[in-house]
């Protein structure tokens, strides 16, 4: 009998992916789900701060690293300056504590004793309340104020490592917590000339080492006075696009002028005897490029790392399927690992580790893809026979099968291909999301009204326009931020998008973490 056919509709399942849900699905959650499945950190008892585990904390001692020695590159001295800071220094300089007074958390007891019903409650009453640093510009200039007498004490350029505090109302770990890492610049000089030229020097450190380093592409640039540093005469920053289209401000330098000498009385006697205040800086970044880095590379597989930085560079999993098999795979491993290992990557040994923990070879792949290891090696008894191994990249998962001699030969160049591969990526994403408008609408039409990331929507807008109250008043309302004015932006006639004033001023617009 016939039967007439009946069409059926055919779904075809999603692709598998480690990570769960995908950037396309929930952007936030995907990135708080790359952290956890890469042991990067984790949310401590603390409400807003964060326990940095190694495989995070190696990242951003390789972040130190590099960073440390381009500091020192450019004539800075590291030192250290105290968590405390007495209240009344942040009262000398009236604008950058209204910057950073809801932000402060404050000590007022200096010991705790046991009540009456067996509860420690604080006691002994400091004299002057002390603020955990939120950053060191006012404790670091009285210093600097004792150091220096002469014009021959200038300049005095001094980093320090350190932790600092500002209590946030919305954390996210690396972007935003209540206690972070960070390194912090200061700077003092005889003459505006030479402390704005250390500003541009070091914004051009951070964008040597976004670039080069973190493979991540950034807009220099110098930000609208509602984004300036509290008590700074201007304010400079890197600006990156993350896949989710929304920009983060992966580090900042600072121009002082002469308002925190004032404040806090560094003066000096110059070449014509004269008493003068000196010119100061401050610059820093912070864990939270770590954040930058997770969003600007990963995938829905896991974690993404620029080999520059990965704490390592090559996994090699060995494949077995009994201990028999497992004591000559793994000793072979070893061989391998030990040529690798004497190979440079810029100038570095080759940074190797062999996963053969007692687990499924499956389970410890997936692991090496989740943690973002560039380059994983699966070497097992068919490729000791045939003197090769399975070469994964896992910025495309692409497999390769090389002979062992091939490996060592070209496991530099491999790494860098995708040090580089990396940032074309994120230069053509940057690229290809950053357009001009021409007005209010045109910009709203581009970035959407709302403070919800999309893989589809928005980007950096340029636009003309004037640094006015009403207008911060504005993008507010729509929850959008300006970024800065980019340095390499030549200065055209054209009209405000607020205002309709003319202008011959360009920025870049962006929603924002």
């Amino acid at each position: 009998m016939f039967r007439p056919t009946i069409p059926i509709e055919i779904t075809m399942a999603a692709p598998k992916t480690a990570i769960t849900p995908t950037r396309q699905d929930n952007y936030a959650e995907w990135y708080q789900q790359i952290v956890k499945a890469a042991d990067m950190a984790e949310v401590s008892p603390v409400r807003g701060c964060m326990v940095i585990k190694p495989w995070g904390y190696a990242l951003w001692e390789n972040m130190h690293k590099e960073l440390d020695v381009m500091f020192k590159d450019t004539g800075h001295e590291n030192a250290y300056f105290p968590l405390f800071i007495p209240i009344s220094f942040l009262q000398s300089e009236a604008e950058h504590v209204d910057g950073f007074a809801k932000e402060c958390a404050v000590v007022t007891h200096h010991r705790l004793t046991m009540n009456a019903e067996g509860k420690l409650v604080p006691d002994g009453l400091l004299e002057e309340p002390l603020i955990v640093r939120p950053t060191s510009e006012t404790i670091i200039g009285a210093t600097y104020a004792k150091w220096v007498q002469s014009y021959r004490d200038l300049p005095i350029k001094i980093n320090q490592w350190a932790n600092v505090v500002r209590w946030e109302m919305r954390p996210r770990v690396f972007l935003r917590t209540a206690e972070f890492l960070w390194q912090e610049g200061h700077t003092a000089h005889a003459t505006e000339e030479e402390a704005r030229e250390e500003t541009h020097t070091m914004l051009k450190v951070y964008e040597k080492f976004a670039r080069e380093y973190m493979a991540m592409p950034v807009i220099c640039g110098e930000k609208p006075s509602g984004e300036r540093f509290p008590g700074a005469v201007a304010t400079y920053s890197i600006e990156a696009m993350m896949q989710d289209r929304k920009a983060l401000q992966a580090g900042t330098s600072h121009f002082l002028g002469q308002n925190f000498a004032r404040a806090q009385g560094i003066k000096f006697q110059d070449r014509d005897t004269q008493e003068k205040f000196a010119w100061t800086t401050s610059w820093g970044v912070s864990t939270r490029l770590i954040g930058a880095l997770i969003m600007t590379h990963s995938d829905d597989n896991g974690l993404v790392l620029p080999p520059r930085l990965a704490p390592k560079h090559v996994a090699i999993v060995p494949i077995f399927k009994n201990d028999d098999e497992r004591v000559t795979v793994v000793a072979h491993a070893k061989e391998i690992k030990k040529r690798l290992e004497a190979q440079r990557y810029e100038g570095d040994a080759i940074r190797v580790t062999i996963d053969d923990r007692d687990m499924r070879f499956g389970d410890r792949a997936w692991y090496q893809v989740k943690h973002g290891v560039p380059l994983r090696v699966e070497v097992g008894p068919k490729e000791i026979e045939a003197g090769t191994a399975t070469v994964i990249r896992r910025n495309t998962l692409a497999k390769e099968n090389q002979t062992i001699d091939q490996l060592v030969a070209t496991v530099a160049s491999q790494l860098q291909a995708i040090q580089n591969e990396l940032f074309e990526a994120a230069d053509k994403r940057l690229k290809s999301n950053s357009v001009r408008v021409n007005s209010r609408d045109e910009l709203l039409a581009f970035l959407g009204d709302s403070d919800e990331g999309s893989m589809d929507k928005g980007g950096f807008a340029y636009a003309h326009f004037c640094d006015r109250p009403e207008m911060f008043e504005w993008l507010k309302q729509h929850r959008l931020t300006a970024r800065c004015t980019p340095l390499d932006e030549p200065r055209t006639p054209g009209k405000c998008v607020f205002s309709g004033d003319d202008t011959d001023t360009v920025g870049v617009f962006a929603k924002s973490y």
